[in-house]
């Protein structure tokens, strides 16, 4: 049996991009090696790939497995790598998870199965069968938004029991869910969550944390960096850096998440920032409007991501 002591999963990790080619044909396995590597690059201290905004719900099996595959040739004995192996069925997990092992990846993440909205002795069977299957590390993936379920703290204790089961990464939007999860499973699971805040601050200051996985790597070396500062006790640049963080949020994001130019402006908004990212796939259309665009980079300018005398 496995827990949070044997692995070193923490910090910040890009919840990665899958670039797909110009219409949404293929995968483009180049420029996701330099999305990749422009992630090494910045500092990050571990990758998710196959996430949710990975667009793993668009994806075929294999190309989740070429996806898979090219994050651990780019990325072994540097960081260490996840890979999303969220499916409808278990056996489509276990097969994913599997395939994660057999290639090296360090471990798999999986919500409870999408739309069916199990219950928590469902949600439990459901990775207790992928532990008894598999055996690598497992992070659980709370993602209310998605599946329908809010993983809270009692269930979260009892998959915290499930052999392999070492991480959690709960993005729950009730925060006092949030603290009593993370006080419930502190000392058996590394906890992923919304640290990358000011009160994210007082949070993994006073009740411990492990890491925060953002959709991309919008700030660049600057969100490494906010782990760095509070792991050597810097909180003002900690501080200054999670309001950064917060802006850019805030300004593309309403409180639910529901994104203000659609489901692409991640896409978008990278590539007006100059990083590698493909293009979308279906149902996630371009953001190609020109009103919209220019809307996009005056956000980026108020948030100081984009030169203001450029926008």
């Amino acid at each position: 049996m496995v827990d949070r002591n044997d692995v070193d999963w923490r910090g910040y990790w890009p919840a990665s991009l899958t670039p797909f080619t110009e219409g949404g044909q293929d995968v483009d396995d180049d420029e996701l090696r330099r999305l990749l590597r422009w992630y090494l690059s910045q500092g990050m201290h571990g990758v998710l790939v196959n996430g949710s905004t990975g667009e793993w719900y668009v994806q075929t099996d294999a190309e989740r497995r070429r996806v898979a595959g090219i994050a651990v040739d780019e990325l072994s004995g540097t960081v260490p790598v996840v890979i999303g192996c969220t499916t409808y069925r278990a056996e489509d997990t276990i097969e994913l998870a599997r395939h994660a092992r057999d290639i090296g990846a360090d471990g798999i993440l999986s919500s409870p199965p999408p739309y069916m909205r199990p219950q928590p002795e469902e949600i439990y069977a459901f990775f207790a069968a992928i532990s008894d299957a598999v055996d690598i590390p497992i992070m659980v993936y709370n993602w209310p938004p998605g599946t329908n379920v809010d993983i809270g703290p009692e269930l979260a204790g009892r998959l915290a029991d499930i052999p392999n089961v070492v991480a959690i990464k709960d993005s729950t939007f009730n925060t006092a869910q949030f603290y009593r999860t993370l006080l419930t499973v502190r000392d058996r699971l590394r906890v992923f969550g919304n640290f990358l805040s000011p009160l994210g601050i007082e949070v993994y200051s006073s009740l411990g944390g492990d890491g925060f996985i953002g959709g991309g790597m919008m700030l660049g070396s600057e969100e490494p960096e906010f782990f760095e500062a509070m792991w050597r006790g810097d909180f003002d640049r900690a501080g200054e850096i999670a309001a950064r963080e917060m802006l850019w949020i805030t300004l593309l994001y309403d409180p639910d998440l529901t994104p203000k130019f659609g489901w692409g402006q991640i896409k978008a908004a990278m590539r007006l920032l100059g990083q590698p990212v493909g293009y979308t796939r279906l149902p996630m259309l371009p953001l190609t409007d020109q009103a919209r665009l220019s809307a996009l980079r005056r956000v980026l300018g108020q948030a100081s991501l984009l030169d203001q005398e450029l926008v």
